[in-house]
């Protein structure tokens, strides 16, 4: 079995979560498998090794879990980036479009150094507005988007191009949704 069907196998549909009409990719039972653990960090490591990573910013929640093991393997900082209201210290904030409502999301305002180049990392890409908040806080703070990263693409929706048009990077993901 190739490695992008081994891992899409582990993962799980939810219907109508968190709303109806909505099909929810459930990332949890993939972390129950440490060997399939393992190999998503491998592959996302493989892939972004060579390209001058500095920090890893990784969305809340499940985005934690496999940015903090990334940050670990390429040995840069882990930056975490938390829905409104999370974060203790002074921080920046910035609002976005999902695909079933609007939300916010805020990093530390002293979280990178002007000129870090910060991998972004989230479980899901869906219309790219989580991410592409993220990056927009990144470039406030001075940093460069570095690259995307995420598990699964839903390429049926208009977040790989979004976020390449606008930060020039094309997103790295393992497993594609048409």
């Amino acid at each position: 079995m190739k490695e992008d069907q081994y891992i899409q196998s582990l993962l799980r549909d939810v219907p109508d979560f968190p709303k109806p009409g909505i099909i929810f990719k459930d990332i949890t039972p993939l972390l129950a498998h440490p060997d399939a653990r393992k190999k998503v960090i491998k592959e996302i490591y493989e892939h972004f090794k060579s390209q001058d990573i500095q920090a890893v910013a990784a969305v809340e929640a499940r985005g934690f879990i496999f940015g903090s093991l990334l940050a670990e393997a390429l040995n840069v900082p882990f930056i975490p980036v938390r829905k409104s209201g999370k974060l203790p210290y002074h921080k920046i904030k910035e609002e976005y479009s999902l695909e079933y409502g609007t939300a916010s999301i805020e990093m530390h305002i002293d979280a990178i150094e002007k000129g870090t180049r910060v991998l972004i990392h989230d479980d899901l890409l869906a219309t790219g507005g989580t991410a592409m908040a993220a990056g927009r806080m990144i470039e406030r703070l001075g940093g460069i988007v570095a690259g995307f990263s995420f598990i699964i693409n839903l390429a049926f929706l208009t977040g790989e191009k979004l976020l390449s048009d606008r930060f020039g990077v094309v997103p790295h993901y393992l497993v594609n949704y048409n």
